[in-house]
């Protein structure tokens, strides 16, 4: 059941990955539109001046993640990656977080995984998916897979974001979205 606030639009968000390149970005973006934002984070003081409720945790640790989820009406997942190798960080911290949302009741769930991921595979151009996929991001979207797997199937409402690419500056046109990239190249949107 959505707060007083979130009837007044104004919500309690949580924000995992907060500290990123694009969890900054999201965090501020939330403050600008009047969110109240938490953040789970392991370094608090990465977050610097951000007026944020800052809780210090592990995407990773249940006990961390279901008591930031108490009290919000949404959640926005952003965590990223800092390697190319093998991971299970996605899916498993999305199963913790899951199961945190169905335990605290909060139904609500944005989270953002990227262009090769799910359907948009192979739809990166030639130099993402002949060169760069396979050498560094194959192993984190295949995980991210499993992870997209799993909200599907979580009975919660969910929003998968799968940007192709972000930048700190503003688009030199309108942003596109995409709902179907049978036969796009999400490079040239």
């Amino acid at each position: 059941m959505p707060s007083d606030a979130a009837r007044a639009g104004i919500m309690n968000v949580l924000v995992l990955g907060a500290t990123g390149s694009v969890g900054r970005l999201v965090v501020e973006e939330a403050l600008t539109r009047g969110h109240r934002v938490t953040a789970l984070v392991r370094h608090p003081e990465k977050l610097g001046a951000l007026a944020v409720r800052a809780m210090e945790g592990d995407a990773l640790d249940a006990g961390a993640v279901s008591r930031a989820v108490s009290g919000q009406d949404a959640v926005l997942y952003v965590l990223g990656a800092g390697n190319v190798r093998r991971t299970t960080l996605f899916s498993e911290s999305t199963r913790i977080l899951l199961q945190a949302m169905n335990e605290q009741k909060v139904r609500r769930l944005i989270c953002v995984t990227g262009g090769g991921a799910g359907e948009t595979k192979g739809h990166g151009g030639f130099l993402y998916d002949r060169i760069f996929f396979p050498l560094f991001t194959k192993h984190i979207y295949a995980d991210k897979d499993v992870q997209e797997a799993l909200i599907r199937q979580s009975g919660l409402d969910w929003t998968i974001v799968r940007p192709a690419g972000f930048r700190a500056r503003t688009p030199p046109g309108p942003l596109t979205v995409v709902e179907d990239v049978e036969g796009v190249t999400l490079t040239r949107i």
